[in-house]
C-alpha cells in the first residue's frame, strides 16, 4: 500500500513514538469494534481523525511543524494509512459463505 508524504510522516512517528503508537493501536481496535461498523465506515471515521492529529502535531513536534512550514496545512488524504491501520491492527472479519446449493 502506497501512502502519501503526511501519512508516511505520521505512520513513522507512531512507530517511533511507542506511547503514540499504543494510543493509535487502541483507537483504531476501539472504532473498528464499535457496534455496526463496518471496515469503510470504520476507516472514514479513522481518517477524520488521523487529519486533526497530524494537524495537532503540527504545534508541537517538530518534524511536523517543519513539514506544515514548508507544505502548508492544507487538507490531505489520510485514506490510506486508516486502511492500512486496521488492516495491520485488527482481526480479518471472517465472511459467512453462502450454503452449498444441492443439485
Amino acid at each position: 500500500m502506497s501512502l502519501n508524504r503526511c501519512e508516511q510522516r505520521v505512520f513513522d512517528y507512531i512507530q517511533s513514538q511507542v506511547d503514540e503508537g499504543h494510543f493509535w493501536k487502541q483507537k483504531v481496535q476501539k472504532i473498528c469494534s464499535a457496534a455496526g461498523s463496518g471496515f469503510y465506515a470504520s476507516a472514514v471515521r479513522l481518517e477524520s481523525e488521523l487529519w486533526h492529529y497530524y494537524v495537532e502535531r503540527s504545534e508541537v513536534t517538530p518534524v511536523f511543524q517543519e513539514a506544515a512550514r514548508l507544505e502548508g496545512l492544507q487538507r490531505t488524504s489520510m485514506r490510506n494509512l486508516a486502511e492500512m491501520l486496521i488492516r495491520l491492527w485488527t482481526e480479518p472479519k471472517v465472511r459467512k459463505q453462502p450454503p452449498e446449493q444441492v443439485v
